[in-house]
């Protein structure tokens, strides 16, 4: 006995097939299309669904949600949060689902991100986002990551300089809202906007910094204003204020003196050294060669347009410090409205992460400690 052939029929042939039969009745249906009239009455019962995908689409195929409750609560409060326009990732919906899965008490929920994007494509979602522009790199890369590789290579051969006494700095311009540049919303939505506290300029800087044996110096930050605010500080963070709120000449000298001089090992430069940073103008007057020789350490400047290339913490710990910073944001955003007074504190009178001047976050001075509980992979 031959094989039978199943027939295979797109959403707008059966939305024609359900539009007959509404007029006309499922059997006239069955017989204009040549079609079982089973068809027809289950194609019927899918009229929504069908006006919803693709005309091309053929079938609903796909595993069915196992706990539909969990994902009807969830959707809700994705389409709840992207009402007040507030970023929605694939991680916060993780969050989400697990805090309902606890709440439900469904203990054999997990919610990794395979689940979190079927449930995306069950609910109609999908990930809006827009293209960035990379570096560019200059015409005579090649050369220049050859010359600074050699260069690196011979001072630490010749001066026999330990992984230990290796150290890369960098600094990490952030600002006081972290707002993501895409957002899971509706498939098909014309305009989709994000929701911050209004600080999104106000910035601050984070200088990082690591050795090749995987230790990570105390980070610095800088605050874009002209004195301290008088607040209880975190143990292992260095808190700078400056009127411009990034880096300068003043702030480097802090720098190697509080916290490069006191790196494990550092403090009587007995062991010669490398210090490898970028070409900014504040790395590189006169008065910091002199105080970083000082310290008896070699100075590498990685050339101008390479640091994606030669900078090891932008290459693997800056976007990962980065990413955790935006976590917590959108994790304090999503618990819901927030106001503020003009003393930065929020409606109940507690200092929060982000004040309306945009001069003080204490939330991520201490989210700032997740630095040095960074993998050594990610360096």
């Amino acid at each position: 006995m031959a094989p039978f052939k199943r027939h295979a029929y797109d959403a707008e042939f059966k939305l024609k097939a359900v539009g007959h039969a509404v007029e006309y009745g499922n059997r006239a249906a069955a017989r204009e299309f040549n079609i079982n009239e089973s068809m027809v009455r289950k194609w019927r019962k899918q009229e929504d669904d069908l006006r919803q995908v693709k005309k091309t689409k053929q079938s609903f195929r796909g595993n069915k949600a196992r706990w539909p409750q969990l994902e009807d609560k969830l959707e809700q409060w994705v389409v709840e949060q992207r009402a007040a326009s507030r970023s929605v990732s694939t991680v916060t919906i993780r969050m989400k689902a697990t805090a309902l899965a606890r709440d439900m008490t469904i203990d054999e929920f997990r919610g990794g991100p395979s689940w979190c994007f079927r449930f995306m494509k069950r609910r109609n979602l999908s990930i809006r986002t827009r293209t960035t522009v990379s570096q560019q790199l200059p015409k005579d890369y090649q050369e220049k990551l050859v010359t600074f590789r050699a260069y690196c290579k011979k001072k630490i051969t010749e001066k026999k300089i330990r992984p230990e006494h290796i150290t890369n700095m960098d600094e990490v311009p952030l600002t006081f809202d972290i707002p993501v540049n895409r957002t899971v919303e509706k498939t098909g939505t014309s305009t989709v906007s994000v929701r911050t506290t209004g600080n999104e300029k106000s910035s601050f800087t984070v200088v990082l910094a690591c050795q090749a044996n995987g230790q990570k110096l105390p980070p610095m930050i800088i605050f874009k204003r002209k004195t301290l605010p008088k607040e209880n500080f975190p143990a292992g963070v260095v808190i700078k204020a400056s009127p411009k709120g990034w880096m300068d000449e003043e702030k480097m000298s802090e720098w190697l003196r509080e916290i490069y001089v006191k790196r494990p090992g550092g403090f009587f430069h007995t062991a010669p050294s490398l210090l490898i940073y970028d070409s900014m103008r504040a790395h590189i007057t006169d008065a910091v060669k002199k105080q970083v020789k000082q310290t008896n350490s070699e100075l590498a400047v990685i050339p101008g347009g390479l640091t994606k290339e030669l900078q090891p913490l932008d290459i693997g710990v800056n976007r990962a410090f980065k990413a955790r910073l935006r976590a917590a944001w959108e994790q304090w955003m999503t618990e819901g409205e927030h106001t503020f007074t003009k003393t930065g504190g929020d409606s109940a009178g507690r200092l929060t992460p982000l004040s309306a001047n945009g001069s003080w976050m204490p939330g991520l001075i201490y989210r700032s400690q997740l630095w040095s509980k960074l993998s050594r992979r990610q360096e």
